[in-house]
């Protein structure tokens, strides 16, 4: 059900609370929304109509003065009127913006819950834990999560179970790859280093793959642990 990169289709099971309704290839958050709108509806009678349009609940960081975040974001909504859901028609968003404050989180979790969306996309690890505390019956497709395993958004990959489905960057040995290329570019180095984020959980496996890649290379490694800071306090590029 968790896919692992966003750029490649892989094969999904779509599980519903325990229970596996749809198996897929996706690459983008926008099927999932909508397989699980489907999935959702599985046990209703099809000659029985939908009353009411169905609701999707969006929470990011930044803010809507964030070109960056306002591009994914359109692209997400021209994912879903690709798959013929038109916000306005046949579909509505609540879009949620944490400023730059994982504190708002809970709050904008809370606050889509309330309002009984049929399902959630998180985008980030933050974003995900909160959603997944809020509530435990409402789907979430996480995206952009780069350790759900760590985090603790799912048990498994191959069987994540609850309510949290979506998209991993989890790809630890990409940064032997990039070691490698390093090497390449720079012959004669005989030490690295990594700057490391202790606070994020999946800095962890990246860790273990650096420490194997310097060793295969034959190159000394050393380890640098930084906090980041808060993305309030970072000044915006312009």
């Amino acid at each position: 059900m968790t896919a692992q990169g966003g750029s490649f289709s892989v094969e999904w099971w779509i599980t519903y609370l325990g229970r596996r309704v749809m198996r897929l290839a996706v690459t983008r958050p926008a099927t999932a929304v909508v397989l699980l709108l489907l999935s959702a509806s599985l046990g209703t009678a099809a000659a029985q109509p939908r009353e009411k349009v169905p609701r999707v609940g969006y929470i990011t960081a930044g803010s809507h003065a964030d070109q960056g975040r306002q591009r994914r974001f359109e692209a997400f909504r021209q994912g879903l009127r690709d798959l013929g859901y038109s916000e306005g028609q046949n579909i509505a968003i609540e879009s949620r913006w944490a400023e730059g404050r994982d504190d708002r989180y809970p709050t904008l979790a809370a606050d889509l819950v309330r309002l009984k969306v049929d399902v959630i996309v998180a985008v980030g690890g933050a974003a995900s834990k909160a959603a997944q505390q809020a509530t435990r019956t409402i789907p979430i497709v996480m995206s952009l999560v780069n350790d759900p395993l760590g985090s603790g958004l799912v048990p498994s990959l191959a069987r994540p179970g609850g309510n949290v489905t979506g998209i991993s960057l989890m790809a630890p040995d990409l940064v032997g790859k990039q070691l490698e290329v390093l090497r390449e570019m720079v012959p004669k180095v005989s030490r690295m280093a990594l700057l490391r984020n202790p606070a994020n959980p999946a800095s962890a496996p990246h860790l273990r793959e650096a420490e194997a890649a310097a060793l295969a290379l034959g190159c000394g490694f050393k380890l640098s642990r930084r906090g980041f800071p808060r993305r309030s306090t970072v000044p915006s590029r312009r």
